[in-house]
């Protein structure tokens, strides 16, 4: 039967360095759980199993492979593999014991050593193994994304402790975000499955995984679905108690995003979020509301929003300079867009950590100056003496003032009208807006409008999915509309999204081209930070080099999490700090069988 060990000040002496067992392991500070919790408190412990849970999705799939990064992967294969450890929904970044039964790490995290759960088990019965953890490493380290590759090189060796255990010594110590990475985001693939394949490469065929669901059916780039595993090893510890309720789970793909929101409306599937407010306000008013069959919600949530930006691509001659991009983000009028096709919904972003205190505001404090003052000469004089604020218009349209501000910088960087187009050394000022979702188009038309007063010929372009997919993988773009999602604590996939050397192979998510010697040493800062205050001021820095790289023009957000969903759906009362967790969610049965007749 398995027992999480207890969490201990003990410290167990461990080739010269003080190593402490633990059932959990928090970024900073301790876990909110003790080592006899019995289950998180935003679940319902007792929820029923049964039932299925239908899902919408744009777009399409052909890979089922968790490391290869080319193609679409298929929504919802994170359910098929276990990490050594599960984070919770509750505390910024801690993760309790999952196929690690407990971990020991010294003060200092230049190490950690799992010890692997007896009970753990793949979906064909055999042993989850230390074997199978390092296989995992040495695939992700060497055939993973530039990130993975980046991020788990940092294990310099790893060493086989008793006769469970499997230790993993460091680079350095610098990155203490690491050991959480390892725990909670490696996922542990069966070696005897995975060693026969070419993992860089695509496949359809189902994998043998360990997780809470297998998949069942696949009907390529239309529809997946994964049933239930029964007899699941880790269904009865804490960290998962109340979770993975639904029997099934079906993804049924659509390529057109206005079917996608009817066959909601008819019941072709159950769940939806919707992140359109203005549609949220004017296409939720059909027969099945009425009647009371679908619900409406609105949930605050306390998360940081990211960055939802349209992006300019760095890489390319028209966009190297950032003056160039400045002016280009007086053309946005975000006040009559946010007023005409949003209602005005939503809040205009100002930082990469919008909606928490992650985001900098005012001028740059001491601290931050500590950090920023010895590359002053690589940046630029506004970071220091005036505060950051996106172009605000009249909402009239026609941004006018803003238009001659964007003119005059682009005068002064070389460009100037000719027979109404933007040239320089006799080269028009053109470039191409690449779209896959047609709800984008609406933005893209507004902003080549107010483009065209400034003799820029912006182009658009929608292709389908798998075309987009592919061009964001090499970043064969002029522009795109993307938004990076944060947590509340960030830490490396800051340098997947910025880190100039992950920026230059393809896969990662830097499509904006940042190549900055101080967004990197701000990147190692902040893996680096040892409490959360230090966390604090290193984000606050980074946000503002970001912001005034004008890398990117910031769109819009909101604090709010809207829901549709039909009225079988359950879920407890208790929404913790990232918001809404689906997999707390079950199905009422009588209700279900009365909405299907």
């Amino acid at each position: 039967m398995y027992k999480l060990l207890i969490f201990v000040s003990t410290f167990l002496f461990f080739e010269n360095v003080y190593a402490q067992k633990m059932h959990g392991i928090a970024m900073h500070g301790i876990p909110k759980y003790d080592s006899n919790f019995t289950h998180l408190t935003y679940v319902n412990p007792n929820a029923p199993k049964g039932g299925n849970l239908k899902f919408g999705v744009y777009g399409s799939f052909d890979n089922l492979n968790r490391v290869a990064f080319k193609g679409s992967k298929a929504a919802g294969l994170g359910y098929i593999n276990d990490t050594l450890m599960r984070r919770v929904w509750d505390e910024a970044f801690t993760l309790y014991g999952l196929i690690a039964e407990h971990a020991e790490m010294p003060e200092d995290r230049s190490s950690i050593t799992f010890f692997i759960n007896p009970e753990a088990r793949f979906h064909d019965g055999s042993a989850i193994t230390r074997d199978d953890v390092l296989f995992s490493l040495e695939t992700f380290q060497t055939k993973g994304t530039p990130n993975q590759k980046k991020t788990y090189g940092k294990v310099l060796e790893t060493e086989m402790i008793g006769e469970n255990g499997i230790k993993m010594n460091f680079i350095n110590n610098e990155d203490k975000e690491l050991p959480l990475i390892i725990a909670g985001f490696l996922p542990i693939i069966p070696k005897k499955y995975y060693e026969k394949l070419d993992v860089t490469k695509t496949f359809l065929d189902i994998p043998l995984g360990s997780g809470p669901y297998t998949i069942d059916e696949i009907d390529p780039g239309r529809k997946i679905t994964y049933s239930r595993v029964k007899d699941y090893w880790a269904k009865d510890l804490p960290v998962n108690k109340g979770h993975y309720n639904f029997d099934t789970l079906t993804y049924d793909y659509y390529k057109d995003s206005n079917v996608l929101l009817e066959a909601f409306k008819v019941g072709d599937y159950d769940y939806r979020r919707e992140y359109n407010a203005q549609r949220w306000q004017t296409n939720y008013d059909f027969p099945a509301i009425d009647r009371g069959d679908v619900i409406l919600k609105e949930m605050k949530n306390d998360r940081p929003t990211g960055m939802n930006a349209l992006v300019m691509n760095s890489r390319k001659e028209i966009f190297s300079n950032p003056r160039v991009r400045e002016a280009l983000s007086y053309a946005y009028d975000h006040e009559w867009i946010n007023k005409i096709l949003y209602n005005n919904a939503y809040t205009r972003t100002d930082s990469y950590f919008d909606n928490s205190p992650l985001a900098s505001s005012g001028l740059p404090t001491e601290e931050e100056l500590v950090l920023l003052e010895p590359w002053k000469d690589q940046l630029p004089n506004e970071i220091f003496n005036k505060i950051y604020k996106p172009p605000i218009s009249d909402g009239s349209g026609m941004p006018r003032e803003n238009l001659r501000i964007a003119k005059k910088i682009l005068e002064e960087e070389g460009w100037k009208i000719e027979n109404g187009k933007l040239t320089k050394d006799n080269k028009e000022f053109v470039f191409e807006f690449l779209i896959v979702s047609p709800s984008v188009e609406r933005i893209a038309l507004a902003f080549q409008k107010t483009l065209e007063t400034l003799g820029i010929t912006m182009n658009v372009r929608t292709v389908d999915s798998s075309q987009y997919q592919a061009r964001m993988l090499n970043y064969d773009f002029d522009m795109i509309k993307n938004t990076w999602r944060v947590s509340l604590s960030p830490g490396n996939e800051q340098q997947f999204y910025w880190g100039s050397e992950v920026g230059k192979n393809d896969g990662s998510k830097n499509y904006a081209g940042v190549d900055s010697p101080v967004v990197d040493f701000l990147i190692e800062k902040l893996i680096g930070a040892k409490t959360r205050e230090e966390l604090t001021t290193t984000i606050h820095a980074l946000d503002r080099v970001l912001l005034w790289g004008h890398y990117v023009i910031p769109l819009y957000h909101s604090g709010i999490d809207r829901i549709a969903y039909w009225d079988f759906l359950e879920y407890p009362d208790n929404i913790p700090l990232y918001g809404i967790v689906i997999e707390s969610w079950w199905a009422n049965k009588e209700k279900a069988l009365i909405l299907q007749n």
